[in-house]
């Protein structure tokens, strides 16, 4: 027993150091994101996101990255303002976690978006270090009593 869990736990186990800089990392990445997806910064965006990238919108719809980069392409997607609050991140060896508050104004392809989400996105890191986004979830923070 106590070799399983010494041979396991070394699996989740990072240098401080590590964790610390892939935070940094995590982060810079996030505001690459903000900035990509509020320009409509194709290019950059495609370079974030994994090509097995999967997305649930907040209204259900499963979004491939070539969906994803279409929408931002066509201009079915566009945001005026992002603000990311309570962001946390967490590190799992060669993936991290996120989790944040965005509140948004914007159109996507069912229509107006505009209003307070919270969301999660996977980041893993291949091979050769570099991180890309391979998931995403939202889901619309509604007030108590509110309607859909």
């Amino acid at each position: 027993m106590v070799t399983v869990f010494a041979a396991t736990g070394s699996l989740w186990a990072m240098p401080r150091a590590e964790k610390h800089e892939g935070r940094h990392q995590i982060e810079r990445l996030e505001e690459a994101w903000r900035n990509a997806i509020l320009h409509g910064n194709i290019s950059a965006m495609d370079g974030l996101l994994a090509d097995d990238y999967m997305a649930i919108t907040p209204t259900g719809i499963l979004q491939s990255k070539e969906q994803a980069l279409a929408a931002l392409r066509s201009g079915a997607m566009k945001f005026s303002s992002l603000e990311v609050s309570d962001r946390k991140i967490r590190l799992y060896g060669t993936t991290a976690l996120v989790t944040s508050r965005a509140e948004v104004k914007g159109t996507g392809p069912e229509g107006d978006m505009s209003g307070a989400y919270r969301y999660t996105r996977v980041y893993v890191r291949d091979p050769h270090g570099v991180w890309k986004i391979v998931s995403f979830e939202a889901s619309r923070i509604r007030e108590p009593g509110e309607r859909r």
